[in-house]
């Protein structure tokens, strides 16, 4: 079977992330009241497994390996069957 997963990459609270203070800046000085703004990197993975529990798995394993740093990354972790 095939199952899509949404997996959001966030940094860990307490890291600095710059592109995030940057980007927050700027909306204030275009006039938006923005009391912060945090970045993060969302992938959309198609996979072929065998249960949603074999494609979570593998999506763990992914973030683990090369998707998340896990000494500054938090990640979350969404499945569903591909239709």
């Amino acid at each position: 079977m095939k199952y899509r997963l949404k997996i959001e990459v966030k940094l860990k609270p307490g890291h600095s992330d710059p592109e995030g203070e940057t980007t927050a800046r700027l909306l204030k000085e275009l006039g938006y009241r923005v009391d912060a703004l945090n970045v993060s990197k969302v992938y959309s993975v198609v996979i072929e497994a065998e249960s949603r529990e074999e494609a979570i798995t593998k999506a763990n394993e992914m973030c683990r390996r090369l998707l998340a740093n896990p000494t500054k990354d938090d990640y979350v972790i969404v499945g569903e069957e591909e239709r």
